[in-house]
C-alpha cells in the first residue's frame, strides 16, 4: 500500500515537473543538424481585430499535409493555460532542405465549406503558425471590391533564414488565389527556400519588437513625470510630517509638564489620544490577515517575475511568462503564510488553520474561478481559449501539494518568529469613543480619494501593458514596469501614510482597514479606465469577447489592489509603530 501511494505521488510530481518546465527536445534546444526535421506548427484562426477571440486553425476546413509523424512534440502548463494548442500540419520540412512548390493536399469545396471559409474572410480572418518558435502570420482570404466574390490564398511561400544551426528568421508569402465555388476541388501548395542570414541567433525576435511605440517619447515623458511627483510627493509628505510631528511632540512634551489641574483644563487633542486603541485588533482580523499576506506574496511575485523578465527575455518563449509567474508564485507561498500568520497572531487570533487555508486559496480561488467561468463560454463558442481538463488537474495539483504546504511552513514561521504582540502602547480594555469629525476625514472619503495619486503615478503604464496583451504588441520594456513598480510602491505608502496620519489626529483609530482600502483603492481606477480602453481603443463584441476581457480584467485589477493594500498598510504600520514608539505615555 505505501508503495503504490509513494509510486502515485512520484507520478504525479513528474507530471507537474513535466508541464511547468519545457522538455528538452530540438525545439527548445533551438539547433538543427542538415536534414533534420523542422515542424511547422498550426495554432490558430480568428477575426483580426481581436487577438483574444482565436479558434483552432483546423475548425476551418482546411486540408492537413501528407506527413502523419514527427517526431518530438512539447507542450508547457503555460501554453495550455493561454489556449495555445498546436497542431501538426503535415507538411514535410527539413532543415536547409529546398522545396518546389508542391501539393499537400486537396479540399472538397462543398457549400459547408465555401460558407465556412466565406465567413471567415468577411470578417477578416487570419491565422497563426510557428517554425522554431518564431511566430507567423497569414490571412485566410480576400473579397473583391463589391464584397460579391471570395478569394482563398491556397500557396504558402516559406522563406526560412539560418545562421550556423539555428533558424533566425522566417518569413511567409501568401499566393495562388482561387475563388471559392461550390463544389469544386482546390489544390493546398507549398514551398520552402532557406537563405544564409547575418541576424544573430539572440536577435533574431526583434523584427518582432515595437521600438516605436514602446520607446516612445510619450512612455520616457511618462515615466519621467511620474519619478518627479515620487520626489514632489516624498519631499512634501517629509516636511509636512516632520514639522507636524515636532509640533505635537513639543506640545505633549508641554503637557507632560503640567500639573494634573492644569493638563485637565488643557485642550487635549490629537494623535496622541488614542494611544490606547491605535494597536486594537482589526476587525474580521482573519480576512485582514490573509489580504496582507496574498499582497506580499503578490508584490514577490511581481518583483521576482520583472527581473527574471529583464534577464531572460521570457517572450521570446511561448508561455513562458505564465509558467514562470506560476511557479515564483508556488516558490514564494511562505511570503503569504509568514506575514499573514505573524499578523494574525499579534492582533490575537486563535483558529490559524482557517487563516492559512483562506490565505493559501483567496487569490487561487480567484484566478480559477474566473477562468473556468470564462472556459465554460470559451468551451461554448468552441474556442481555443478553452482550457484542458488535465491542464485543470495540474493547476488544482499545484495548489494542493506545492501552496498550501508551503503556505503552512510560512505560517508556522510567521507565528513562532515573530507573532508575539509587541507594541510599544499598552491596549486599552475599553474601546475609546471615536468623536464626530469633517465629513471629509470620514474613512470612506479617505478611501476613495486614496487611490487617485497611484493611479495617476501608473495610467500610462497601464495603456501599454493593455496594448501588448489585448492587441498585437509584444511588451519587453521590463526596466519600465519595474520602475513604474517602485513608483507606484512609494507613492502608495507616502498618500497611506498621510490619510493616516489625518485620521488618527482626528482621533479616528480604525487605521488598519483605512490604509489598506484606501491604497487598494487604486484598483477601482484601474478597473473604470479598462473600460475606457475597451470601448475607446478595441474593437470587441459579443459575449465572448467582453466575458474574456472584463473577467481577465477584473482579476488583474483585484491582484493589483490587494499588493496596493498590502504594501500601504506595511508602510503604513511601521510609520504608526514609529510614532508611538517616541511619545511618552503613562
Amino acid at each position: 500500500m505505501g508503495s503504490s501511494r509513494w509510486k502515485f505521488a512520484v507520478a504525479v510530481f513528474l507530471s507537474l515537473a513535466a508541464l511547468l518546465l519545457p522538455i528538452a527536445a530540438d525545439e527548445h534546444e533551438h539547433t538543427y543538424t542538415d536534414d533534420e526535421e523542422v515542424v511547422l506548427w498550426m495554432n490558430t484562426v480568428g477575426p483580426y481585430h481581436n487577438r483574444q477571440e482565436t479558434y483552432k486553425y483546423f475548425s476551418l476546413p482546411f486540408c492537413v499535409g501528407t506527413k502523419k509523424t514527427i517526431s518530438h512534440y512539447h507542450e508547457t502548463l503555460g501554453e495550455a493555460l493561454q489556449g495555445v494548442e498546436l497542431e501538426f500540419s503535415g507538411l514535410d520540412i527539413k532543415f536547409k532542405g529546398e522545396v518546389m512548390q508542391t501539393t499537400y493536399c486537396e479540399i472538397d469545396l462543398d457549400k459547408a465549406k465555401r460558407d465556412a471559409f466565406v465567413y471567415a474572410i468577411r470578417n477578416h480572418y487570419w491565422y497563426q503558425m510557428y517554425i522554431d518558435d518564431l511566430p507567423i502570420w497569414g490571412i485566410v482570404g480576400e473579397a473583391d471590391e463589391n464584397g460579391e466574390d471570395h478569394y482563398l490564398w491556397t500557396y504558402k511561400k516559406l522563406e526560412i533564414g539560418f545562421n550556423g544551426n539555428r533558424i533566425v528568421d522566417v518569413n511567409l508569402t501568401s499566393e495562388g488565389k482561387v475563388k471559392l465555388v461550390p463544389n469544386t476541388r482546390i489544390a493546398m501548395s507549398y514551398s520552402v527556400k532557406w537563405k544564409k542570414s547575418d541576424v544573430k541567433f539572440e536577435d533574431r525576435f526583434d523584427k518582432y519588437l515595437d521600438p516605436s511605440f514602446f520607446q516612445h517619447r510619450i512612455h520616457w515623458f511618462s515615466i519621467f513625470n511620474s519619478f518627479m511627483m515620487v520626489i514632489f510627493l516624498v519631499g512634501l509628505v517629509s516636511m509636512i510630517l516632520m514639522r507636524t510631528l515636532r509640533k505635537d511632540y513639543a506640545r505633549y512634551s508641554k503637557e507632560e509638564e503640567m500639573d494634573d489641574m492644569d493638563r485637565d483644563l488643557g485642550d487635549e487633542y490629537g494623535w496622541k489620544q488614542v494611544h490606547g486603541d491605535v494597536f486594537r485588533p482589526s476587525s474580521h482580523p482573519m480576512i485582514f490577515s490573509s489580504l496582507i499576506g496574498s499582497g506580499c506574496q503578490i508584490f514577490s511575485v511581481s518583483f521576482i517575475v520583472i527581473i527574471v523578465a529583464m534577464i531572460e527575455d521570457l517572450y521570446t518563449e511561448r508561455g513562458s511568462m505564465l509558467s514562470t509567474a506560476i511557479f515564483v508564485y508556488a516558490a514564494t507561498s511562505p511570503v503569504n503564510g509568514y506575514f499573514g500568520g505573524s499578523l494574525y497572531a499579534k492582533q490575537g487570533g486563535r483558529r490559524w488553520i482557517k487563516q492559512m487555508f483562506i490565505g493559501a486559496f483567496l487569490i487561487p480561488a480567484l484566478v480559477c474561478g474566473t477562468a473556468f467561468f470564462i472556459n465554460f463560454i470559451a468551451m461554448y463558442y468552441h474556442a481555443s481559449r478553452a482550457i484542458p481538463f488535465g491542464t485543470m488537474v495540474a493547476v488544482c495539483s499545484i495548489c494542493l501539494f506545492v501552496i498550501l504546504p508551503l503556505n503552512l511552513v510560512g505560517t508556522i514561521l510567521g507565528r513562532n518568529l515573530s507573532g508575539q504582540p509587541n507594541f510599544p502602547c499598552r491596549v486599552n480594555a475599553v474601546p475609546r469613543p471615536i468623536p464626530e469629525k469633517k465629513w471629509f476625514m470620514e474613512p470612506a472619503v479617505i478611501v476613495c480619494l486614496g487611490g487617485i495619486l497611484p493611479f495617476g503615478s501608473i495610467f500610462i503604464e497601464m495603456y501599454f501593458i493593455f496594448t501588448s496583451f489585448w492587441a498585437y504588441k509584444i511588451y519587453y520594456v521590463y526596466g519600465f514596469m519595474m520602475l513604474v513598480l517602485v513608483i507606484l510602491c512609494i507613492v502608495t505608502v507616502c498618500v497611506t501614510i498621510v490619510c493616516t496620519y489625518f485620521l488618527l489626529n482626528a482621533e479616528d483609530y480604525r487605521w488598519q482597514w483605512t490604509s489598506f482600502l484606501s491604497a487598494a483603492s487604486t484598483a477601482v481606477y484601474v478597473y473604470m479606465y479598462s473600460f475606457y480602453y475597451y470601448f475607446f481603443k478595441t474593437k470587441m463584441y459579443g459575449l465572448f469577447q467582453t466575458s474574456f476581457y472584463f473577467g481577465y480584467m477584473a482579476v488583474f485589477s483585484t491582484s493589483l489592489g490587494i499588493m496596493c493594500g498590502a504594501v500601504g498598510y506595511v508602510g503604513t504600520s511601521a510609520f504608526v509603530r514609529k510614532i508611538y514608539t517616541n511619545v511618552k505615555i503613562d
